[in-house]
Formats: structure tokens, C-alpha cells, sequence
């Protein structure tokens, strides 16, 4: 009903900034960037996850949801100089696609308990990055028609040594975001 009664306006735009400052920060980790042939490697892995253990599943969920509308509308940022429709139907698209769906679950994961403890914390991104690298994977090799080893070795295998250390980074990060955040649940 509206208006809104005071406790919720302020519960309301509380999650509206902080969708705007996590889509705001996975535009600035798409920015840094390792150009490879196919999909580029980028920070966004380590936001999403982030996002999602720090903001739990219906926000972090929301906030990539965000993030991919901004780039559809046409603003600039995915990887690259780039926004618009393209990136959300070439070879980055599953991975794009998944993040949503990697942030739902981290952030549902975090939600029982697993970002009170470093290790299942970092097995939750683990699972979320897991989730993206289905997405990206299936994408590439069959919707971009790639084939299946060449998909793994163009869209898997150079990313996963590198999800390792976002996983450690992003479990030792998740507890300072959270006291930002102070998620309620």
C-alpha cells in the first residue's frame, strides 16, 4: 500500500543503493580486464560472488539482475567499451546469465550459515563459481557452437586457477562487507 510507512521507505531505499553501488562495482570490475580470445578475464567473478555472500540471495540476485538491464539499456558495463545487446547473446552470455543465477545461490548458501565460517564460505563461492562455469560452458559450446573441448579450453580451463584466488579473496572480504552491509535476515 502506498505510501509506505516510514520503516519500510527507509528499508526501500536501502536496497535500492545498495543494488546501484553493487551494480556500480561489477561495472568497475568488468573494466579490469585480461583480454583472451574468447571471453576475457575479469574481476567480475569475485563481485558477484561478493555481492551475493554479503547481500544474501533475493538482493544479490537483483543487483546482477540490475546490472544486466543497465547493459542491455545500452550503458557501457560489460568487458570492454560495450553495452547493449550484443555481449548478452555472444560468447560471454552464459556467463553473463550466470551470474545471476551464482549469486542467488551463494547468497542463499551465505543466508544458512556458510559465510560464517572462512572454509564453507569458500566453498560456497567455490559452488558459485562452479555455477557460472556451467552457464559460461554450456553457452559457449553449444549455443555459440563451439563443441565441447574447445569450449572447455577457451572458457574453463584459463579461469580456474584464477577462482581459486577470487575464492580466497572473496572469503576474506565477505566479513568487512558484511558489517557495511549488515544484511538482516
Amino acid at each position: 500500500m502506498w505510501p509506505a510507512r516510514p520503516g519500510e521507505a527507509v528499508g526501500h531505499l536501502r536496497a535500492f543503493v545498495l543494488v546501484m553501488l553493487g551494480s556500480a562495482l561489477m561495472a568497475l570490475s568488468a573494466k579490469v580486464n585480461l583480454p583472451l580470445p574468447y571471453v576475457p578475464m575479469t574481476l567480475q567473478t569475485l563481485v558477484v560472488l561478493t555481492i551475493g555472500a554479503s547481500y544474501g540471495w533475493r538482493l544479490g540476485s537483483a543487483t546482477m539482475i540490475a546490472y544486466l538491464a543497465e547493459g542491455a539499456m545500452g550503458l557501457p558495463v560489460f568487458a570492454g567499451p560495450v553495452g547493449g545487446i550484443a555481449p548478452l547473446v555472444g560468447p560471454t552470455a552464459g556467463y553473463l546469465y550466470g551470474f545471476v543465477a551464482a549469486a542467488f545461490i551463494t547468497g542463499w548458501l551465505a543466508e544458512r550459515g556458510w559465510d560464517r565460517n572462512v572454509v564453507l564460505l569458500f566453498a560456497a563461492m567455490a559452488v558459485g563459481h562452479v555455477v557460472i562455469f556451467i552457464a559460461g560452458f554450456g553457452w559457449l559450446a553449444y549455443g555459440i557452437g563451439l563443441g565441447g573441448t574447445k569450449a572447455w579450453m577457451v572458457g574453463v580451463a584459463p579461469f580456474i586457477a584464477a577462482s581459486v584466488i577470487k575464492n580466497a579473496l572473496g572469503a576474506a572480504l565477505v566479513p568487512a562487507a558484511r558489517r557495511i552491509v549488515e544484511r538482516r535476515g
